[in-house]
């Protein structure tokens, strides 16, 4: 077990993010990823710097005070420690360039802008309308996304909201009449999500051995995805949707591919 230690005087959340957007390139490691938030004084640098001693492992850090930074700086050298500074570079160049200094604050980022409110209602709203709890809501929506059961339209909805964006999930199922909404003139860009048939079936039989159900489902039968697949694009090519293979696709890539309609 390999340890990284992600270190802030705030949330820590932009080097957690890139950590692990790194961490991808190495899904062989197997890491325990350990954030350390709210830093505020000397001494908690030096205890979680003995920690990640002990461990062997390294740091990642977004800290903004001046003498946090140089503990840090400081306790890396003594304990040979390797640091990634994620802030730093970023903020010198906007110093060396325009000349101009940090306001040195921590969680800038965070603040409880309107930004940030109209993230949570996303969010809010993202729950709320769930795999097709509410079909009403779809006129209000920004994006509508479609598609059979385990094809990420749930990771997708979150991922979204986190942005900013009211998202309706709905899954799509042949004996069930797709909403009315649908039918009618909506603000809200509709996305079709599809994924290979083998591959489906293999999420979905892992699906059924985590709730403890017997393996001959009809759900995760062959004929079955097969069945649902088809009545699936059916319905895109009737709603004139654009679709998106998600098979092997990141969360993350196939927003970019979402956001990308809008």
């Amino acid at each position: 077990m390999h340890f990284v230690a992600v270190c802030s005087d705030s949330l820590g959340e932009t080097a957690d993010l890139v950590v692990r957007a790194a961490l991808r390139q190495f899904e062989s490691l197997n890491i325990q990823l350990r954030r350390y938030p709210q830093i505020r004084s000397e001494d908690e640098i030096r205890e979680l710097m003995e920690e990640v001693h002990r461990k062997s492992g390294f740091v990642a850090y977004t800290l903004v005070q001046p003498e946090l930074r140089e503990a840090i700086k400081e306790e890396s050298v003594r304990l040979g420690i390797r640091t990634v500074d994620i802030m730093g570079p970023m903020m010198q160049a906007f110093i060396d360039t325009f000349h101009d200094s940090p306001t040195q604050r921590p969680g800038v980022l965070h603040r409880l802008d309107e930004d940030y409110f109209r993230r949570v209602e996303a969010v809010e709203f993202a729950v709320k309308c769930d795999d097709g709890k509410d079909t009403s809501a779809i006129v209000k929506a920004d994006i509508i996304l479609l598609g059979v059961s385990r094809t990420s339209k749930t990771p997708l909805s979150i991922f979204l909201a986190h942005k900013g964006y009211k998202v309706v999930n709905y899954p799509i199922v042949p004996e069930i009449k797709p909403p009315e909404p649908l039918n009618e003139p909506i603000k809200g860009q509709i996305v079709g999500l599809t994924m290979d048939a083998e591959h489906l079936l293999k999420i979905r039989s892992e699906r059924l051995k985590v709730m403890g159900l017997p393996n001959g489902s009809k759900y995760a039968s062959l004929a079955r995805i097969v069945t649902e697949l088809e009545y699936a694009y059916e319905l895109f090519d009737r709603l004139g949707c654009p679709v998106i293979d998600v098979t092997d696709k990141a969360i993350e890539e196939t927003a970019g591919i979402i956001l990308g309609y809008l």
